[in-house]
């Protein structure tokens, strides 16, 4: 009946002049998919992966949680919660840019205006329990998400979704504002659940934000088996999953269970790791994998370190500067606060060679600015940039200068006289043992740390001394980290600012004025800037992958200029080491984060 409603309806369509919307298995952001219909499994598994076993890991930087809910703001949600159980329409592919494939939807139809998409769900589908997954439970979950209960991240991301209709039991369409190629994409990535989480036996149900130890109702393809909280939560395999002969599931999550084991600080997790006692380490500290990863386990070949290459942008990590405290407010201040990092020595005293120095905001993609022929703004980006020319620097039209460096004949010391000008032209001049400005107040901030990367903000604040500036060191813990980030709280500190091959909605809650005031937001610069709003708009608006690329390399190149951010650095390894127990395809994802591909991919051997 489905088809031929189909036919009738192209018939009506050719017949009348009208440019039909066709049902799809997937969706591109631009272009067409790359996997035809019917594919058999993703090029990156292995589809005859054994099923079974037990893998063990321990989270990253994560000292604890209190929920199982990962779309509210308060708390600290279970290490593999949002990945595990949930499961979204369609299935991002992590071998291509911006494309996806049938999941609780097994078609996919973009209206011709791309004024909306629709999903037929899989009949097929049903959550843990066993109710289906309805068109309803997809509207469901989009009110919940936008609603105050949820993260106000959501309402940012779908701020361009009018409504949600649910057009038969299975059909749903979501309807948007104005045209943009991403949406589709995003509506389709939306995690789904069932509006019955949270229901009480006495048939009372809590309200979202409220969700605590409340076991989620999804249709992902694990469940919760046990958990002690703040310690430890195991996952077990749902025997029942309805997806497992998927073909964007096949050869996927092949491990009966999953353990998160949680461990007071780094140290005392890469001993358990060398003792055995988990299965995988996902190392982000340079000196823990130049001398900790050695030992009579490694010796014997027990356990194996490696670094395994991927192509993801870099996340610009750095320090981020709060401009709602008036100190950072002059960005001749910022600039100078920027030349007194010294990367070269960190990396050589510090870091044993193995990091590289951000750039960019989108760092080894083509969105990144500096790339351009001379660093200059082309024709394309000139097109956005000449009519905000009255709202932004000079230097957003001269060659990007690149982070400051101390590689000869450049030093620290120069670096150091010419942040001192830039101060002082500023108003602060050094006087009475402190930096002080015309009412003789010193220049003091707080540096808010979650005792991640403390080494790194002594080396910085070492250099700052030299120039008269008080930095209060403050180390926290993780849970009272996120508290003030997500309150603003804060003068500098550091934070990282994921990277996309193909940027979109995402960039309205970290850069647009709407969301500088909302407690909760990516916006920690605090930026409010007409320009950076309306560049936002381009890339999110953009048609064509080149639009896309022009419209990002614009808004990178103004947030360069704005010196919000001390970049840091990154490496262009995911450094992991694990049990010669386990297993891994032959063939590597393009784009993918290290925990999720050996979740999602790996086995243990027979």
């Amino acid at each position: 009946m489905r088809k031929l409603i189909h036919s009738l309806l192209t018939m009506f369509c050719l017949l009348h002049g009208v440019a039909p919307a066709r049902a799809e298995h997937g969706i591109a952001q631009y272009g067409k998919p790359g996997y035809p219909a019917g594919f058999a499994h993703f090029g990156y598994v292995n589809p005859a992966a054994p099923k079974g076993g037990t893998l063990v890991l321990s989270p990253v930087q994560q000292t604890g949680f209190d929920k199982f809910n990962p779309f509210s703001l308060k708390g600290i949600p279970a290490p593999g919660v949002g990945s595990l159980l949930f499961e979204t329409l369609v299935a991002p592919s992590s071998d291509e840019v911006a494309s996806a494939y049938g999941l609780l939807a097994d078609d996919v139809t973009v209206a011709a205006d791309k004024l909306s998409v629709s999903f037929h769900l899989n009949p097929q589908a049903h959550f843990g329990n066993g109710a289906p997954v309805l068109a309803q439970d997809v509207k469901d979950s989009f009110e919940t998400l936008i609603s105050k209960l949820a993260s106000p991240m959501y309402r940012s991301v779908y701020a361009d979704v009018a409504k949600v209709v649910v057009v038969g039991e299975r059909d749903v369409r979501f309807e948007f504002r104005q045209p943009n190629a991403e949406l589709p994409l995003i509506v389709g990535t939306m995690p789904v659940f069932s509006k019955t989480w949270g229901r009480q036996p006495d048939g009372s149900a809590k309200t979202f934000d409220k969700l605590g130890f409340d076991k989620p109702v999804a249709s992902g393809p694990y469940q919760i088996e046990k958990f002690e909280p703040g310690r430890s939560i195991t996952y077990r395999k749902n025997p029942d999953w309805w997806a497992k002969d998927l073909n964007v599931r096949r050869g996927m999550y092949n491990f009966e269970r999953i353990v998160f084991q949680i461990y007071k600080d780094d140290m005392a997790q890469l001993e358990a790791f060398k003792a055995g006692d988990f299965d995988v380490s996902f190392e982000f500290r340079a000196k823990n994998w130049a001398r900790g990863y050695q030992g009579p386990r490694f010796r014997s070949g027990e356990l194996i370190r490696h670094e395994f290459v991927h192509h993801n942008g870099a996340d610009m990590q750095g320090f981020v500067m709060n401009l709602r405290r008036p100190l950072f407010q002059d960005i001749r201040v910022r600039r100078a606060l920027a030349l007194a990092i010294d990367f070269e020595w960190m990396n050589r005293q510090l870091f044993f060679g193995q990091y590289t120095r951000l750039n960019s905001f989108y760092t080894d993609t083509e969105l990144a600015a500096i790339d351009t022929p001379g660093s200059l703004p082309g024709a394309d980006e000139l097109k956005l940039l000449d009519p905000l020319r009255g709202q932004l620097p000079p230097e957003v039209f001269e060659p990007i200068l690149p982070p400051a460096s101390t590689a000869p004949p450049a030093s620290l010391r120069d670096n150091l006289r010419q942040a001192r000008e830039l101060l002082a032209a500023a108003g602060w001049t050094y006087r009475d043992g402190a930096l002080r400005n015309a009412k003789g107040e010193p220049f003091v901030f707080e540096m808010l740390d979650n005792n991640v990367l403390t080494r790194i903000d002594v080396a910085y604040e070492r250099n700052l001394e030299r120039l008269g500036i008080q930095v209060i060191q403050r180390d926290v813990d993780n849970a009272l980290f996120q508290k003030r980030l997500e309150e603003f709280d804060f003068d500098m500190t550091h934070y990282g600012f994921s990277a996309s091959q193909s940027p979109g909605n995402e960039l309205v809650d970290r850069y647009t004025s709407a969301s500088a005031e909302v407690k909760g937001s990516e916006n920690l610069i605090g930026l409010k800037s007409p320009a950076i709003d309306t560049l936002v708009q381009q890339v999110v608006r953009a048609t064509t992958r080149e639009d896309l690329v022009a419209a990002g390399r614009a808004l990178d190149r103004v947030l360069i200029s704005g010196y919000y951010v001390i970049p840091h650095y990154y490496s262009k390894n995911h450094r992991v080491a694990y049990k010669r127990t386990l297993a891994f395809p032959e063939k590597l994802p393009q784009h993918y984060t290290a925990q999720e591909w050996v979740l999602t991919t790996w086995w243990a051997k027979p």
